[in-house]
């Protein structure tokens, strides 16, 4: 495969208004949460830092040299852009070692907000929501529809396809697998990941995308399988009943898609014959993902935006607030909208 289609479909077709983002840092703003408050006490310092223009494992670095630890002491909860404004937890291991001034920390680049601590390394799994502000600036096309769009979204939410950046520029990341798959190609343990991860995040939107063209993606279907909504937690759904379309409609619950691994498809009848048909054109990289030792997972095939609102301007501007749980991407809400 050397070719990569990134043109997944629409759920409110295609975008009849286009924008610019990103003008400045400022206009893209995201706030974490994570899922538990710190104890107040432990070994582990946590801060939660604001930071501008800047990645988060450089901020981890910078972390770790001011402390004088190790890289591997440091934890956090979610990587966040870089062209941003953004605050995230960090936490920092300190057992046996004096706590710095972290007020000699700050810069123009990043400002420590909240000093606690607490009793164990912030891990991945811990972020609750990621809250977004977006500017839109240069606004124009039909302004009608694209509030249409609006009210709609904020009823039915958006198809939950991994941002165009899980791929790298130019599909980029798609191009390293498939040489490592084919044996071209050599990375390191904790390269690998990024690239096995760019692959998986493909195939789950290949087969999103199939049931947004179908029209059926925030709709349950015999033998699909429904996630819990803030939870890994799924069950199957061999038929479908009132209580699975209420608790849809009630964001309780989801349908989902498959992250490819190994293992059998938890899904029965129709729907696993239509998620194999899917997977069926990318093969090589399905037994790729196999032969590398992920597992089968699923992830929901639709999200819903938490408080949700907007605020046209006098200057061809549009601002958008709302939060979307952990992986979810601020991207797959904004292709609904505009071109950008």
């Amino acid at each position: 495969m050397t070719t990569y289609s990134f043109d997944f479909a629409y759920a409110y077709g295609k975008p009849v208004a286009k924008a610019v983002i990103r003008s400045c840092p400022e206009d893209f703003q995201v706030e974490e949460t994570i899922r538990f408050e710190p104890t107040g006490e432990g070994q582990h310092v946590y801060l939660y830092i604001k930071k501008r223009n800047t990645n988060t494992e450089w901020v981890a670095k910078q972390l770790a040299r001011f402390a004088d630890i190790k890289i591997r002491d440091i934890g956090y909860a979610g990587l966040k852009d870089r062209n941003a404004v953004t605050k995230q937890w960090f936490s920092i291991d300190l057992a046996g070692k004096p706590e710095p001034d972290w007020q000699v920390f700050n810069n123009d680049e990043y400002t420590i907000e909240t000093v606690t601590r607490s009793t164990g390394k912030l891990k991945r799994t811990a972020v609750k929501e990621n809250r977004f502000t977006l500017v839109l600036r240069e606004l124009e096309g039909d302004i009608a529809e694209l509030e249409s769009r609006l009210q709609k979204i904020k009823q039915e939410g958006v198809p939950n396809y991994f941002g165009e950046q899980r791929f790298g520029r130019d599909g980029n990341n798609l191009i390293v697998a498939d040489d490592l798959f084919s044996g071209r190609g050599k990375l390191k343990k904790h390269q690998r990941g990024i690239y096995l991860s760019a692959v998986r995040s493909y195939l789950f939107n290949q087969v999103l995308s199939r049931r947004v063209e179908a029209g059926n993606w925030n709709q349950a279907i015999a033998g699909d399988v429904m996630q819990l909504a803030g939870s890994h937690s799924c069950f199957l759904a061999e038929e479908i009943t009132d209580e699975i379309q209420q608790r849809i409609q009630e964001n309780d619950i989801a349908p989902t898609a498959p992250l490819w691994g190994r293992g059998e498809l938890q899904s029965v009848n129709t729907v696993r014959q239509f998620e194999t048909d899917v997977i069926s054109d990318f093969q090589d990289w399905a037994s790729g993902l196999e032969t590398a030792g992920l597992k089968q997972d699923r992830r929901s095939l639709c999200t819903r935006l938490n408080d949700f609102s907007w605020d046209f301007n006098e200057n061809s501007g549009l601002t958008l607030s709302f939060g979307l749980p952990s992986g979810c991407y601020a991207t797959s809400v904004l292709r609904e909208l505009v071109d950008y």
